[in-house]
């Protein structure tokens, strides 16, 4: 018997959430997502999550305000936002990052708030 879990997603015709964020492969406990070219934004509210996040940059630049730091993420840049951390994204320029979520972040609305 072969494993049914095994998927390759074409990002082309992947779903998009209410942020912007395009979805990829997701398993039980694990999903991605691409933020594709993201546009500078102004000061959001910070917001905590019932997911863990790591994140890649693959091209502009952002900065991530976590817990009284601000972390500039550039191309090349990786990044962990713990589970239940206030935290929010300021986009400096066009931004591009894949980040994976655990548990996946689609599953309940959990990233739509």
């Amino acid at each position: 018997m072969s494993d049914t879990s095994v998927k390759k997603i074409d990002s082309t015709h992947s779903p998009k959430g209410k942020l912007g964020q395009k979805y990829l492969a997701s398993g039980k406990s694990l999903s991605m997502r691409l933020w594709e070219n993201e546009q500078p934004t102004e000061d959001k509210q910070p917001t905590s999550r019932d997911y863990e996040t790591v994140g890649y940059v693959i091209n502009g630049r952002a900065e991530l305000h976590i817990e009284g730091q601000m972390i500039l993420l550039e191309p090349g840049s990786s990044w962990v936002v713990p589970k239940g951390v206030n935290h929010t994204y300021k986009i400096l320029e066009s931004f591009t990052a894949v980040e994976a979520t655990s548990p996946p972040a689609q599953v309940h609305g959990r990233d739509e708030n």
